[in-house]
This record gives structure tokens, C-alpha cells and sequence, in this order.
């Protein structure tokens, strides 16, 4: 049964809980945050084997969250995972730019969030 510690970031309530509770029940020990410097803090100080990223968040948005962390000495390789409303082909085209490992669209199945963060660590 997986240990890793997964970092995940929305600042929906009832969107955060879809997402750790497949991450919980599969074994990964599950932190969260709600804004993009929260989400930047938390993967400097807790170093996640993988982060879990909605977009649209207050402060920073995930793709200004991404670029930060993909420049920082001890976050670069940190996989992250973009999960996300937005669906358009040009929006994922712009989260694999900023340096997002994956990008999966809300609504989303938690299997396939599990298999994703399985794939990354």
C-alpha cells in the first residue's frame, strides 16, 4: 500500500474532498491546501512525491504556481498534476508548457486520479 505524501490543492470544499478521499482510501498520506501560495509554501516545506493542482485558485493560479515550483531548486521535480474545469485543448496544451506531468479535466473518476498519482511515484 503506497506511504507517499500527495499534496493536494483547491479552493472548492466539496471539490477537495472528490479528490482526497480515492487518494486516502488508496493509501497515500494526503495534505491540502487552498490558494496558490498556500500550494507553493506547502510543497517547499513538505516536499510531496506528487501535487495535485486545480487552476483556478485565489493569489496564484496553478499555472503561476507551476512555473514557480518548476523554477524552484527544491520543488523542479516534484511531478504535478493539473485538475481542472477548464477544457479546453489550448488550456492543456498551456499546463504541459508551464510543466505539469499531467492534465486530467473535472468532472473527474477518482480511479483515474489514483491511476495518475500511481503512474507519477
Amino acid at each position: 500500500m503506497p506511504s507517499d505524501k500527495i499534496l493536494v490543492v483547491d479552493d472548492s470544499p466539496t471539490d477537495l474532498c472528490l479528490m482526497v478521499a480515492p487518494l486516502r482510501a488508496s493509501g497515500y498520506h494526503v495534505i491540502t491546501a487552498v490558494d496558490g501560495d498556500e500550494a507553493i509554501a506547502m510543497a517547499v516545506s513538505e516536499k510531496p512525491s506528487v501535487i495535485v493542482l486545480d487552476v483556478v485558485l485565489p493569489k496564484r493560479n496553478g499555472f503561476q504556481v507551476c512555473r514557480t515550483l518548476r523554477a524552484h531548486p527544491d520543488c523542479g521535480g516534484i511531478p504535478i498534476i493539473l485538475l481542472t474545469s477548464k477544457r479546453q485543448d489550448f488550456d492543456r496544451f498551456w499546463g504541459i508548457r508551464q510543466g505539469a506531468n499531467e492534465y486530467l479535466s473535472k468532472p473527474f473518476d477518482g480511479a483515474q486520479l489514483v491511476a495518475s498519482v500511481a503512474r507519477l511515484t
